[in-house]
């Protein structure tokens, strides 16, 4: 699909489908991938009228028990049943790449499900031939687990088998024990689960909580967290020095990057959490790089913010702090949304104007030097929906909070099964509005906002491989400079204010190439451009 040599991931724009809830294509009510088949024209067909996607990620697809909705793995080299085959995958993966798409499946290295064979065996015996391949430890003398560890999703990260009178690490639910990334025979075995995938034609993995993979070898116990305050998260309670981002992960990481070499093109993303420096760290450095690219979820949330603030001096620092900490062989990766978070238009409606910031959003991510992602049904707006309690589905929800209602089916229409499914959806459907037909054919709506937004980036070379400088601002704009060799700079602008403000320019001339409010998409600016509240614009430089 490239010219060798020629990194995609760069300049492409991701957008992640959670598959259970992105198209029923048999009436049961769960998303499957010949759902999503059916729907990639909506993502590419080659035009603008199509959202212009170049990557999806799709969440886990493996057959899996479902206690963690396919997070807990009981074979990596296969589909489950609610989603298709291994030959409805083949299918998928040639459609995608028929329209440029590339396809990013969902790697889970840290732990696999209690009904995984290699568990299974593990658990039978002490003497069990792949004993180690998981984390067992004797009782404390007293028979309380091993170390104070909490998992989570809350409670104790230890479990009891009372069959060997040991206790088994699990740092997510009790049916998701860790695997021993210590152990060789481990790494080289979910290795190969990877050449499986990239041999079927897979372009990449993005990867689940990849920095607890490898913990303290003497698994000692975690000091206490002294901001802890009672009613905060449990998991909270601690600080994670021996069982989060342990400085031994990251070589691991680089093994890992090695076999996503042996294959040309392919692209790792990894899910990690830390401050800016630690997320730099799993980049690598040129001589030995790790990923190709690092979530940052700071615009999510941020160390002293449970939900990022819409706030100019806030989202400045973020960018800065990106773009001071990542490597220069890289680029950063953000996200606004995801399948474990409060939906953007939720967290930043404290005031009843989250669609509003929700307009300036694609030209916020889409204007930084990044990989974006995209979440599916942020293109409309869709919000968290209310699920009634005997409804909900998600196992997080007794110890720590639920995330069924970022993960409700995607809106297509506004029938009684939104054009998702004939059947009953696995999770309800929020109001009617919004949805993809209501909005397909208003150009001022936000999905033509978000399709604009991404073929305009196609467009611009500043915006696709531009380095970028910051502007300064004040307490209600952040603003920054794109620019790249022979083409006209682009600046971006956004007001995080409900009043109107202004922005100075880095150049004397311009043309807004794309606004949240569309009639002012061609106007001409001299140095400065003015922005409507909540507002957000890309000035193209003139000569």
């Amino acid at each position: 699909m490239d010219a060798p040599g020629h990194e995609w991931w760069r300049e492409a724009v991701c957008y992640q489908i959670y598959p259970r809830s992105f198209q029923d294509s048999n009436g049961d009510g769960i998303g499957d991938l010949e759902g999503i088949i059916r729907r990639l024209d909506y993502l590419n067909d080659g035009t603008p009228h199509s959202l212009g996607i170049d990557a999806v990620w799709l969440s886990p697809t493996y057959p899996s028990p479902m206690a963690d909705f396919g997070y807990d793995v009981a074979d990596y080299c296969d589909v489950h049943p609610d989603f298709g085959t291994l030959a409805t995958m083949d299918r998928l993966i040639a459609e995608c790449h028929r329209r440029g798409i590339r396809v990013l499946l969902d790697w889970v290295p840290n732990h696999t499900s209690d009904q995984h064979p290699w568990f299974i065996e593990s658990r039978s015996s002490r003497e069990s031939p792949k004993r180690d391949w998981y984390i067992w430890r004797d009782p404390r003398p007293d028979g309380s687990p091993p170390n104070n560890w909490r998992s989570v999703f809350g409670g104790p990260a230890w479990t009891f088998d009372e069959r060997t009178g040991q206790y088994y690490l699990h740092s997510f639910l009790k049916e998701q024990p860790d695997l021993n990334w210590r152990n060789p025979e481990v790494e080289a075995a979910m290795l190969q689960t990877l050449r499986f995938w990239f041999e079927r034609g897979v372009d990449g993995f993005r990867i689940d909580v990849i920095g607890r993979t490898l913990k303290h070898p003497d698994l000692p116990d975690n000091p206490p967290n002294p901001e802890w305050r009672p009613g905060d998260r449990e998991r909270f309670s601690q600080l994670w020095l021996y069982n989060h981002n342990y400085p031994d992960v990251f070589n691991a990481v680089k093994r890992i990057r090695k076999v996503f070499d042996e294959y040309p093109g392919r692209v790792a993303v990894g899910e990690v959490f830390g401050t800016p420096e630690e997320i730099a760290r799993f980049y690598g450095d040129a001589d030995s790089p790790g990923l190709h690219l690092a979530f940052n979820f700071h615009f999510i949330h941020e160390r002293g913010h449970a939900i990022t603030p819409w706030e100019a001096p806030v989202l400045r620092r973020i960018i800065a702090n990106a773009e001071a900490t990542v490597p220069p062989f890289s680029q950063p990766c953000f996200a606004l949304n995801n399948h474990d978070r409060s939906r953007f238009v939720t967290r930043q409606n404290h005031d009843g104007r989250g669609l509003e910031r929700a307009r300036a959003a694609p030209l916020l991510l889409l204007g930084l030097r990044n990989t974006p992602f995209l979440y599916y049904g942020e293109e409309i707006g869709m919000a968290d929906v209310d699920i009634p309690p005997e409804r909900q589905q998600d196992p997080a929800r007794f110890r720590s909070v639920g995330r069924d209602p970022e993960r409700t089916p995607m809106q297509w229409d506004a029938s009684p099964g939104r054009g998702f499914t004939t059947g009953e959806p696995w999770l309800p459907f929020g109001p009617p509005s919004p949805n993809v037909a209501e909005q397909d054919g208003d150009p001022d709506s936000l999905l033509s906002l978000y399709r604009r937004a991404i073929w305009r980036r196609k467009e611009l070379p500043a915006l696709r491989a531009g380095s970028l400088a910051n502007l300064g601002g004040d307490e209600a704009v952040v603003s920054w400079r794109r620019q790249t060799p022979g083409a006209p700079g682009v600046a971006v602008a956004v007001n995080t204010a409900t009043v109107p403000a202004r922005a100075q320019l880095p150049f004397p001339r311009g043309r807004i190439v794309l606004c949240t409010v569309r009639a002012r998409e061609g106007e001409r600016t001299g140095g400065e451009v003015e922005l409507p509240p909540l507002g957000a614009a890309w000035i193209a430089e003139e000569a």
